[in-house]
């Protein structure tokens, strides 16, 4: 049973209120009861404003859903848009501008580069996410497929290995950094010769430093090490600057359900505001202590000291608006006793904690122009925008803070939020930083939005349809038109599997060439490895060749993804069922039973994926719509369920955490929680599994405390 401690108005988790007054409030120059007051307030005025929008949200769905039962033949575009345009799905496009937002950081402004999102409740994951702003390149290429070699052979090095490894990194910077004569393979050390002497800028010892389309590189010199000892020019490594920016998450990667385990997620993050967090693991029988790297000392060359930053600038991505919880409770204006939203709560904690880095009370310092950076996800349109505006504004008030000292990061994640893009932007055109397309929580409220109107394409032509090809180039394009490019990052989504580095290293320099300055990736090792995508294309030379471009329209964005043809046979439509059967299984056990919100999940193919809520979120609303439009039968979906946990459960047999669901289905919690995901999929609002998830996690917590 949760304690609460009364604080003015709320009602906050004992354990949660020790932690802020205890560990965050001191040497902040807050008064920690002109904080309680100020957050009792900021509740006050801005739950009712969250729960209008969410309502509106409900009214414009039912009002779509109506017009598709009423619309199902001679569908036009304009007749779609004249209907968007009447209930004010579509708002008109405000008149060209550019963001006016100032004292960006290097890392998200003038810098392209890789991003990793890494979930805040693991301590070791955040340490690594934040030290990946380096990284090996013989490390990445030694332990990937993206090196063209056989595998390692077990028992130590392998010295053929090592040796493709070189070559190839050798004709890596022979494509960064060409030599006026030769080839690095030929070099023996000393000053190299470069056809742009400009690229060498510094040394560290025997170290040389470059720097290449805004992103540096190291060149370790060692010939005491064991690679660089056998090496002509004593080359031991080649350190490549990866991770520019993480985004440190709060939302789809993780289960955080309550006080308890929004306390990890904070404390974590003060950890890295102050530098100070460490994490400690057993491996091999010892027990090893994780820190931060400090910053990176060089002397350029005019022989003066050269101090670059060790780790990846930091962002916190929020939750949305959608979500409440029971870590602080408020009364609304009727008297009733509720549970905070989250994105609120969000919204000031993690701005007060990142207090500790603006006012250098730590050892490290993440933000250099003194911003807090924060990523704002699942915003549907710009009323919804500029709630989160008008709260940072309120945060900014109570924390003393200069206004736009907070700055967002707008997730182009939703159907709404994509059509208005433009509108979006400007309800926030003085803070943000950062948009980024979300392919698979776009493609979940593609398919909820139009849940009603037919049934959709197979879920692998999502990414050849129409609207697919319009919502990736009108975010670059919308973009570049408001004035982000020098000034913000336009930034694209995920490389989901981990493992396959070869086929990452193919297709992700995709990204790079449509003008994005940013992408995500899901590892340090994919950091380090997509960080040469960055110095192939040169980015902002790009964004400056695509200035003025056409938008694509919004045709091409509102077409919807329906099947022509939905005659599909049993075979096709089993194999479907079953694959998002086992993706949904595969993810749910391990959020429910372990309380962990991603992890490297076998797919139906034993192919290792990263799965957040975000790809849980399409595979259940496409199973909800072939149920809703006779595709599939619900007995059929229940035989996938059941043989696609008997899989899953074959595939975690090796955990001894692991809970099976085969056995007895009725009375696995897990096993519930996805049925219900798809069953109840069409009432969940706007399609997402947070409700539910939550729901199900506290019931199993519940009972975990009870015995």
């Amino acid at each position: 049973m949760t304690q609460y401690t009364k604080r003015s108005a709320l009602s906050i988790s004992a354990d949660l209120c020790e932690f802020i007054e205890d560990m965050v409030i001191p040497n902040t120059g807050i008064e920690t009861d002109v904080f309680w007051n100020g957050f009792s307030d900021i509740v006050a005025r801005f739950m009712p404003r969250n729960i209008a929008l969410l309502e509106k949200r409900e009214t414009l769905q039912s009002q779509i859903d109506d017009w598709h039962r009423a619309n199902t033949t001679n569908i036009t575009p304009d007749s779609y848009i004249n209907f968007l345009t009447n209930i004010g799905y579509l708002v008109p496009e405000p008149a060209p501008f550019s963001i006016g937002t100032e004292n960006v950081d290097g890392e998200i402004a003038t810098t392209a580069g890789p991003q990793l999102v890494v979930p805040s409740l693991n301590d070791r994951f955040v340490i690594n996410a934040a030290n990946a702003r380096w990284g090996s390149l013989y490390d990445a290429l030694y332990g990937t497929d993206a090196l063209d070699a056989p595998p390692a052979k077990m028992g130590g090095y392998d010295q053929a290995r090592g040796e493709a490894v070189i070559a190839q990194a050798r004709k890596y910077l022979d494509m960064i950094l060409p030599l006026t004569n030769g080839s690095w393979t030929d070099y023996e050390g000393g000053t190299p010769a470069l056809e742009k002497p400009e690229y060498f800028i510094g040394t560290a010892g025997d170290n040389l430093l470059f720097k290449h389309n805004g992103l540096h590189i190291e060149i370790i010199i060692d010939a005491n090490h064991a690679i660089g000892k056998n090496d002509k020019a004593h080359i031991a490594d080649v350190i490549m600057e990866a991770a520019i920016t993480t985004i440190i998450d709060m939302e789809d990667s993780v289960a955080a359900v309550d006080a308890e385990d929004k306390i990890i997620a904070y404390r974590n993050w003060l950890g890295l505001m102050r530098g100070d967090l460490t994490a400690s693991f057993e491996k091999g029988g010892k027990t090893q202590v994780r820190t931060l790297n400090p910053d990176r000392e060089y002397i350029d060359q005019n022989g003066k000291p050269l101090t670059l930053h060790g780790r990846s600038m930091m962002f916190v991505r929020n939750v949305g608006h959608l979500m409440t919880n029971p870590a602080i409770l408020y009364q609304d204006a009727n008297g009733e006793t509720c549970e905070i939203g989250e994105g609120i709560m969000d919204a000031v904690f993690t701005s007060l904690i990142a207090l500790h880095d603006l006012k250098a009370l730590g050892q490290y310092r993440n933000s250099r122009a003194g911003s807090i950076n924060i990523v704002k996800p699942k915003m549907h349109g710009p009323e919804e925008c500029t709630l989160t505006n008008d709260l940072f504004d309120a945060v900014e008030d109570l924390l003393n803070l200069e206004r736009h000292t907070i700055k967002v990061g707008v997730m182009d994640e939703e159907r709404r939020t994509s059509a208005n893009l433009a509108a979006c932007i400007h309800a926030v055109k003085d803070r943000i930083v950062f948009i980024n397309t979300g392919f698979l929580d776009r493609t979940g409220d593609e398919m909820h939005t139009s849940m009603h109107g037919g049934a959709m394409i197979r879920k692998a032509d999502m990414k050849s349809s129409t609207w697919i090809a319009a919502y990736e180039a009108r975010n670059v394009a919308i973009g570049l038109a408001c004035g982000l490019s020098g000034k913000a990052q336009i930034g694209k989504g995920m490389w989901a599997m981990p493992d396959l580095m070869a086929d990452m290293m193919e297709q992700k320099i995709g990204h790079p060439k449509t003008g994005a300055n940013t992408a995500w990736v899901p590892s340090p090792t994919a950091a380090t490895l997509h960080a040469l995508h960055y110095h192939q294309v040169d980015v902002f030379a790009l964004q400056s060749e695509m200035m003025g471009q056409d938008i694509p329209t919004l045709e091409k964005l509102l077409t919807i993804p329906f099947a022509t043809d939905t005659h599909w046979s049993d075979a096709e439509i089993a194999h479907e069922l079953e694959n998002n059967a086992q993706g949904i299984l595969g993810y749910v056990v391990r959020w429910i039973d372990q309380g962990i919100g991603c992890s490297k999940v076998p797919d139906i193919n034993d192919i290792g994926l990263m799965e957040d809520r975000a790809t849980l979120r399409i595979s259940s609303q496409h199973m909800a719509n072939w149920l809703l439009h006779g595709i599939c039968t619900l007995e059929q979906v229940d035989a996938a369920l059941l043989k696609m946990a008997a899989k899953v459960d074959t595939q975690n047999a090796g955990d001894p955490l692991y809970t099976p669901m085969a056995v007895d289905p009725k009375n696995s919690m897990a096993f519930q929680a996805a049925r219900e995901l798809i069953f109840k999929g069409t009432s969940q609002p706007s399609g997402y599994t947070e409700p539910l998830l939550h729901a199900w996690r506290l019931r199993l917590k519940g009972q975990l405390k009870a015995s």
